[in-house]
């Protein structure tokens, strides 16, 4: 019998004697093939004492992006109608997929980000869709946002109560010096009218992004640090003015490109003090969609922690050129190129996501934003039928659970057990979120709190037993014993592949297939409750969020 067929049938026992006859018998005739498999018994320490780092209340963010139906890669043409110019904005999927995080912060840019005109005020280009053009930017001629479908985009926003980053046009009134530079004076008429128009209508736009992957060498286009950092000084200048009678502030976050360290150490000393109040980076370190091999990529955790010098370095960056400001990824999409096919939107991507998402946290990182919510092979939402892949859950599981301290943890875990803990969200106590890159090792963990030194010497003294007594304990300890105070449980959410299938589209939580309810609505996310001092079953190649209602943590507080 599986753990998610345990966890399944475990819901029609809520009696709780009942439930100890169950498990009783459950671990009786699973303890051979537990005994059988090669199973590890790692500890964690949770640091409960202070926080590490912080996120934003809203980490957890989404992009729409500009491409056309006919932007194709590997004669693959994965973006069908889900540009922010043609998505179709009613479809009640959308609508319920936004709705189901309460804010969802989104983040409207991309590659054409830098050719999108508003069709506002006195603007001094012709505004005409998209199209394709052999000599233009990324293969595509100047696009047009009209106000209409500004104002539908806005209804959407505020009817699901998403939190908007909004990407501004920084090539507007420059001109190409050589291949792939661009110099001039930025003409910021056609932004301010936008931005204007935007303000009039009431629309609360949390942040305005300045360009999109523009920095150090520049994707298809570049601007040199110095010339980007006076622009930023005049667009600061212009936002101020606009909204000195506003309440609300909205922030100024750039520069949205890879991070090169000497051009944004530049950029940050010539903008100055308070200028940019949110640094923004991307990051594709899976490499292609078309890679052969992206999934060996996603389960070697060596590959996994090669980002790790980049969130370091920006973070060290900011803090000496900038420590008013704090950072983002501001897109991400693990494979570029619109994702890897039947990678990027299975399960197995999940395995990537998730560990971004607990990497970028620990170097203080306050929002991550995921391309795409739809769109291409990445989307959080199937871009034809607008059903949740299963990375659409992962996010909702994070964006509940996952609180806003960081916390540290010690592990003697080896590499292929990724381990991450947060203060639970809305709640006391703390949040783990574990990912077994394995496939052939199970996990039995034990979760002790370093406050309680008696404890880790004592994890200690167990790390020195023989494998199957540890097994024996583990398992005597899951049974547990009847007791006089009433038992403390905690949460647990395991996520899986259908069918064992890595690239399946479906994940299943506790065993249980995640699908769309009969009314169309996103499904519940029901956790089991576990007898909180029994150890925690990670199977090979599975996720799991582990919710510690007790945890003594005083730093989340």
């Amino acid at each position: 019998m599986s753990l998610f067929a345990y966890l399944s049938c475990w819901r029609d026992y809520s009696d709780r004697f009942t439930m100890r006859i169950f498990l009783s018998f459950f671990f009786l005739f699973s303890l051979p093939a537990i005994l059988a498999q090669e199973v590890t018994h790692p500890t964690i320490l949770v640091d409960g004492t202070t926080t590490i780092a912080t996120n934003d209340e809203n980490f957890i963010c989404a992009t729409l992006d500009w491409w056309p139906h006919d932007k194709c890669d590997y004669n693959q043409c994965p973006w069908h109608y889900t540009s922010a110019i043609n998505l179709d904005l009613s479809h009640p999927l959308l609508t319920k997929a936004i709705q189901a995080f309460k804010s969802l912060r989104i983040r409207i840019g991309g590659s054409l980000q830098d050719q999108v005109l508003y069709d506002v005020g006195d603007l001094k280009a012709p505004c005409h869709p998209f199209r394709k053009m052999t000599d233009g930017l990324f293969g595509f001629s100047k696009g047009c946002l009209h106000m209409d479908r500004w104002d539908e985009l806005n209804h959407l926003f505020s009817s699901t109560g998403a939190i908007v980053t909004f990407g501004l046009n920084a090539l507007y009134g420059r001109h190409q010096i050589k291949k792939g530079v661009w110099g001039g004076a930025w003409d910021p008429s056609n932004a301010r009218d936008f931005m204007k128009y935007t303000l009039s209508k009431g629309y609360h736009i949390d942040s305005w992004e300045f360009g999109n992957e523009l920095s150090g060498s520049g994707i298809g286009a570049s601007v040199g640090a110095e010339l980007y950092g006076k622009d930023l000084i005049n667009l600061k200048n212009i936002i101020r003015i606009l909204y000195r009678d506003s309440p609300f502030k909205p922030l100024l976050v750039a520069p949205g490109g890879f991070f090169d360290e000497m051009w944004y150490s530049k950029l940050l000393q010539v903008s100055g003090s308070g200028v940019v109040n949110t640094v923004t980076h991307h990051i594709y370190n899976l490499g292609a969609g078309v890679d052969p091999n992206l999934v060996s990529k996603i389960l070697d955790p060596d590959h996994l922690s090669l980002i790790s010098e980049t969130f370091s370095n920006l973070k060290q960056t900011i803090e000496k050129n900038a420590p008013w400001a704090s950072a983002w990824v501001g897109e991400s999409g693990g494979a570029y190129n619109s994702g890897g096919r039947l990678v990027s939107n299975t399960f197995v991507n999940s395995f990537w996501y998730l560990d971004q998402l607990g990497m970028a946290s620990k170097y203080n990182t306050k929002v991550y934003c995921r391309q795409t919510l739809i769109g291409g092979n990445y989307g959080l939402l199937n871009a034809t039928t607008f059903v949740p892949n299963p990375d659409y859950y992962s996010a909702l599981l994070w964006h509940r659970l996952m609180g806003k301290g960081v916390l540290a943890v010690a592990t003697d875990a080896p590499p292929y057990l990724r381990v991450y803990a947060h203060c639970s969200k809305g709640r006391k106590g703390i949040t783990v979120l574990l990912i077994n890159l394995s496939n052939l090792t199970d996990y039995m963990v034990t979760v002790q709190n370093s406050m309680n030194m008696k404890l880790v010497v004592g994890a200690k003294n167990i790390n020195r037993e023989s494998s199957l007594m540890r097994s024996l304990k583990k398992t005597v300890s899951w049974v547990g014993s009847k007791s006089s105070e009433e038992p403390l449980f905690r949460e647990e959410y395991h996520l899986a592949p259908k069918n064992g299938y890595l690239q399946s589209q479906t994940m299943l939580l506790n065993g249980i297939p995640l699908e769309l309810t009969k009314y169309g609505g996103i499904p519940r996310l029901n956790p089991v409750h576990v007898r909180v001092n029994s150890p925690i079953y990670i199977a090979p190649l599975s996720i799991a969020f582990i919710v510690f209602p007790n945890f003594d943590a005083p730093a989340c507080v």
